[in-house]
């Protein structure tokens, strides 16, 4: 597995990284504890050593499932969550203000069954809290050991100028990327130039409509998130156009022996150079799918494909 190194640390990180969303076991239909727990050590045997969450994904649910699935891995996987996003008698909004900070940080510490959190990020960016207040103190938690490295998340080209003062402290940031979301490539180019920080993507396989496993009559009950339409990637003219995408990925993938999957994944690694792709994985079988990603590589006839019916 390609590995790459978090800025201002030793922590060595696996260009793929398995996200905790599903973990949650909300909003994405049937999803299986006893399963998701099993692709965490089925990641672990394929090379996988990152993974990410949030402690809003099911409340905490997920940050509980993996601190309990990886505790006896502490020492050798490295371990992201995101702050932030905070619900309270039923509304939900964002906070980074420093007392939230310590109180989501000491929670997640907690539900992780960890005395440090190796990479630790901003799940938004609530808009009233100052930047300089915010990165103040998480840079006093990593002072004191809390966490090992910053990281931000769905940054906009705009907020960078704030970040900048920072920069030696942000080690990384993860936006939304993939063949089936390209709106924020210039702009994901440019945070990473000028942050000096790896790009991390999520929705990296189009919330899975790049799988190939869903066709145009596609439909998602009332327990999966995918059934709103604010998930453009499975509705109108964005569902057509992501299925042209799935049919130019077929003969790549059967000309190389890969899932539908690997080869999504391995084009964003050919187009992002540095990043980490991270990908929700709900079953041992979705883990080993992702990681085929490693076993071959592009040509250049194929990734000017893919970009051509990308665009």
């Amino acid at each position: 597995m390609e590995t790459i190194t978090l800025k201002g640390t030793p922590l060595s990180v696996s260009r793929l990284c398995m996200g905790g969303c599903p973990a949650g076991e909300y909003g994405w239909g049937n999803v299986s504890r006893s399963e998701v727990e099993r692709a965490m050590l089925r990641a672990l045997e394929v090379g996988v050593n990152f993974f990410d969450t949030a402690d809003i994904y099911g409340l905490g649910r997920s940050e509980e499932t993996l601190g309990e699935t990886l505790h006896a891995y502490r020492d050798t996987v490295v371990i992201a969550t995101k702050f932030g996003v905070r619900v309270e008698n039923g509304t939900t909004f964002q906070d980074n203000s420093p007392a939230y900070i310590e109180k989501a940080l000491s929670a997640s510490l907690k539900r992780l069954r960890t005395d440090h959190i190796d990479l630790y990020q901003v799940h938004n960016l609530d808009g009233c809290t100052p930047i300089p207040m915010m990165m103040e103190a998480l840079i006093a938690h990593k002072v004191r050991g809390d966490i090992r490295a910053i990281g931000l998340s769905n940054i906009t080209l705009e907020a960078v100028p704030e970040l900048l003062p920072y920069r030696e402290h942000i080690a990384s940031f993860q936006n939304h990327f993939s063949l089936a979301h390209r709106d924020d490539e210039a702009a994901m180019r440019q945070i990473a130039a000028q942050l000096e920080a790896a790009p991390l993507t999520w929705g990296s396989l189009g919330q899975g409509i790049l799988t190939g496993k869903y066709g145009a009559d596609v439909l998602f009950g009332a327990d999966d998130r995918r059934s709103r339409p604010e998930y453009t990637n499975f509705y109108g003219e964005k569902l057509l156009q992501n299925l042209r995408i799935v049919e130019a990925m077929r003969p790549i993938a059967e000309a190389h022996g890969v899932p539908l999957a690997g080869v999504a994944v391995g084009w964003i690694w050919d187009t992002l150079p540095g990043s980490v792709v991270i990908t929700g994985v709900k079953s041992p079988g979705q883990a080993e799918d992702n990681t085929q990603a490693m076993t071959f590589t592009l040509t250049e006839q194929e990734r000017a494909a893919l970009d051509a019916v990308s665009q």
